[in-house]
């Protein structure tokens, strides 16, 4: 028998659904029930123009399946150099090209879309307020005592959402990752090329990704590791050797040259940067493989979204697919009067996926033949068409884990398919 639609409610304060956040989860999820008739209220905690924490890379499945996203005018990526913790580097040349965004103008931009659609937006930081015996409705306040009330919860306020900690339990140290890195201004020599550098000796990789007016660059690693300091220092060498290859192509990403006249040039460099950019940092989801099975992010009238669900992929850390993915399964499960079918129908869609990225995580970051797996990576692709191939798919979103052996494995490259 096909379940009763929850009917709008418009009373006050009182809506049919409370969205606390909005990054893309919430902003996605507010714009589709705002369409489908529903009275959203859409909370947004973050000062005016101040942006997430995150790269802002967007992969090509997530243009493929929602194309209108290329109107957020972010800087289209059709080629990336990757680089092994040793050095060695693959230039790749992306079939489908993936686009990175200045959150500020992503997030605005979707958050319009939400406004347009009909979602209230209120710029508030709210907390939940506890249920009494025979409540109907959750009910969210603000730190000045106004309050709303609501027949759906929905937390979409990223890695530490005090929500999520409520409904699902905090995660470990072991399953959070953390990114940092700064805002820079873009090279005045040479293409701002988009690139992605294994750490050496580190399970993670940093990244610089041009946006239209700067460069975002970053490096993400496991909480449970993480050295701030030994850390910065690796980042601000990557930064500075970023530069130094855009105005001297030949040298190495990591190097530290001993003469005199690329010293006192890298020391200019950071002594520019110093002056100029911008830090930030955020924690990242990144679950252990058993975690899916039993972490639950949705009841009969709440739902967790995006990260405050631990949606991001483990071993890179994207995550503005699943953002988006989870809003729209969310969505679809509201509208149709089953809130409760949520929980299994992204089970269905992206937990395999995000599972057995998570059983490959430790493997991607260790040892393969005596040496990284990444730079065995690197240095396979700088030889095999295969598997620059295969790596191009990776980079873009559009190569899962699931058949990733067995992708390998027809594209004759045995040895890594075991």
């Amino acid at each position: 028998m096909e379940k009763e639609k929850i009917q709008p409610m418009i009373v006050g304060k009182k809506y049919d659904a409370l969205i606390v956040g909005a990054g893309p989860a919430g902003t996605f999820a507010a714009e589709h029930l705002a369409k489908g008739g529903a009275r959203v209220a859409l909370f947004d905690a973050r000062p005016p123009g101040e942006p997430k924490a995150c790269g802002g890379g967007v992969t090509s499945k997530a243009l493929i399946a929602w194309p209108f996203l290329l109107e957020a005018m972010g800087r289209t990526i059709e080629e990336v150099e990757m680089h092994s913790p040793s050095g060695a580097r693959v230039r790749l040349k992306l079939d489908e090209p993936f686009a990175i965004y200045s959150r500020t103008a992503f997030d605005g931009y979707l958050l319009a879309r939400a406004q347009n659609a009909g979602a209230t937006v209120y710029n508030t930081r709210v907390s939940l307020v506890p249920r009494s015996d025979g409540d109907q409705l959750w009910t969210v306040g603000s730190r000045n005592g106004e309050k709303w009330w609501g027949r759906v919860l929905v937390a979409a306020d990223g890695a530490n959402s005090p929500i999520a900690r409520r409904f699902a339990g905090a995660l470990p140290n072991a399953e959070m990752e953390v990114a940092f890195g700064y805002r820079a201004p873009l090279p005045c020599v040479g293409e701002p090329l988009t690139v992605i550098a294994f750490l050496p000796g580190w399970a993670g990789y940093a990244w610089a990704f041009p946006r239209l007016d700067h460069i975002s660059f970053g490096i993400a690693t496991s909480q449970d590791a993480f050295d701030h300091r030994t850390l910065d220092r690796l980042l601000w060498q990557f930064m500075i050797g970023y530069y130094r290859q855009r105005e001297r192509p030949g040298t190495k990403l990591w190097e530290v040259s001993e003469q005199a006249d690329d010293k006192a040039r890298d020391a200019e460099t950071e002594q520019h940067l110093g002056e100029c950019a911008e830090r930030y940092a955020a924690r990242i989801p990144g679950l252990a493989a058993e975690t899916w099975s039993r972490r639950q992010v949705g009841g009969t009238d709440w739902a967790l979204l995006g990260d405050a669900a631990g949606f991001a992929d483990p071993v890179t850390g994207e995550g503005i697919y699943y953002a988006l993915r989870s809003a729209e399964i969310f969505a679809d499960a509201y509208l149709a009067g089953d809130v409760a079918a949520y929980d299994s129908r992204w089970r269905a869609d992206f937990g395999r996926e995000l599972r057995r990225a998570s059983a490959m995580r430790e493997r991607f970051y260790g040892q393969f033949f005596g040496a990284p797996f990444t730079s065995r990576m690197i240095g396979f692709a700088r030889l095999h068409p295969g598997i620059r191939r295969t790596l191009c798919e990776l980079v873009a979103g559009d190569q899962g884990y699931i058949d990733l052996k067995r992708t390998l494995a027809r594209r004759s490259l045995w040895p890594l398919a075991t």
